[in-house]
């Protein structure tokens, strides 16, 4: 009976033993040169040899660093998959499945790489670390949400800024009301060396 760490330990190992793989005939490439390799592709009749060329040297060199490290394993997975199915049917479909130039070794990486697309890997990758951290950061984002932003004080009646009132002919400011029977005095204005008067009295009328 398999326990999930025995598999993830087992995954890794097979992700290393492939990317190492692609890795070492990605660099084969890189030392040949493109335009060697583009050659060499186009005696096999591998259609738009040069671009065939770029395209396996990159995904077998950086898609063999990818899976080694569990990154992007679904998309690395199906790019060299794509890679071992063209070299499977331009160059090794007619060369039998074993010996030098037999099919074997091609068929087995892609189906490797199939199945690290399809979430074979296990959970020692840089993929599934990341997603951790997102899962954390999420429920943080639930745990303690964000007060909403707001120019509200408790006890402090709002008012909208000069920027945010309607424009128009400017509100009348208010009167103040004065008691029936009562008739405001002016304030007198002080002058200096005189007391200030603190208010205006009112006087009754008769």
């Amino acid at each position: 009976m398999r326990t999930r760490p025995a598999y993830d330990v087992i995954a890794l190992f097979a992700r290393c033993a492939v990317g190492i793989v692609f890795l070492v005939h990605g660099w084969q490439k890189v030392e040949a040169g493109i335009n060697s390799t583009a050659a060499a592709f186009d005696l096999t009749g591998v259609p738009l040899a040069k671009a065939a060329a770029v395209y396996s040297t990159f995904a077998e060199l950086l898609g063999g660093v990818a899976l080694i490290a569990g990154l992007g394993l679904p998309v690395t997975g199906v790019l060299l998959f794509l890679d071992m199915a063209g070299a499977f049917v331009f160059v090794h479909l007619d060369r039998g499945l074993t010996g030098p130039e037999g099919s074997e070794l091609v068929l087995v990486l892609a189906a490797a790489s199939l199945l690290f697309a399809a979430g074979a890997g296990g959970r020692l990758t840089v993929d599934n670390a990341l997603s951790v951290q997102r899962h954390r950061t999420a429920e943080l984002a639930e745990d303690f949400p964000l007060a909403p932003e707001t120019d509200d004080v408790p006890g402090i009646a709002h008012r909208p800024s000069p920027d945010t009132e309607p424009a128009g002919e400017p509100l009348p400011e208010p009167s103040p009301t004065v008691p029936d029977g009562v008739v405001a005095e002016p304030v007198p204005v002080p002058v200096p060396g005189d007391v200030p008067v603190a208010r205006a009295r009112g006087k009754r009328t008769k």
